[in-house]
């Protein structure tokens, strides 16, 4: 796989990645769903240019015959990076590109901003995607978060939504 940076000329699909992945009946296709959590959109055009447009982040992106196969933003924190909207196209969930995707923005950090470790936030009700997450190096710091108020990031469907933070060192 080759990978690239995200564009403002991918905006519109990573806005389309990032929903169909997080998001609705397309979401159910992949494993990743919150679509039982949460209704409304994950993200939308305005978040997207914003976080491309600020300093110390951007989007790794990889592309098949169809169009961008899956995508996450980085963002530098100090020594740390945050690793955020992983998305894997849900047809293609599961067939191992997820662990492509994380070696890359691991050597993405490491080369880019000499990163020390990768950080996330995880709903903390997604246990099974928190599983996959430390199967891959990653730890629960026992820091949460609380989930934003705002229905632009999803109406919540459950009570008692927050994000659990997980770290890698690398």
């Amino acid at each position: 796989m080759r990978f690239r940076r995200g564009t403002r000329d991918d905006v519109p699909a990573l806005v389309a990645l990032i929903n169909s992945v997080y998001r609705g009946d397309t979401s159910r296709l992949g494993w990743t769903t919150e679509a039982d959590l949460l209704d409304g959109q994950r993200t939308d055009a305005d978040e997207i240019e914003g976080l491309m447009a600020a300093a110390d982040s951007l989007f790794l992106v990889s592309e098949d015959a169809d169009g961008i196969l899956g995508a996450l933003h980085l963002a530098r924190d100090g020594e740390l990076a945050w690793l955020g909207m992983f998305s894997i196209r849900p047809g293609r969930q599961g067939q191992g590109l997820g662990k492509i995707f994380l070696d890359a923005a691991e050597a993405e950090v490491r080369q880019r901003w000499r990163s020390r470790g990768l950080r996330m936030s995880v709903i903390s009700l997604r246990d099974e995607l928190i599983a996959y997450y430390e199967r891959r190096g990653f730890r629960r710091t026992g820091e949460m978060l609380p989930f934003p108020t705002d229905p632009r990031f999803g109406i919540p469907k459950v009570e008692q939504l927050e994000f659990a933070v997980l770290e890698k060192p690398l």
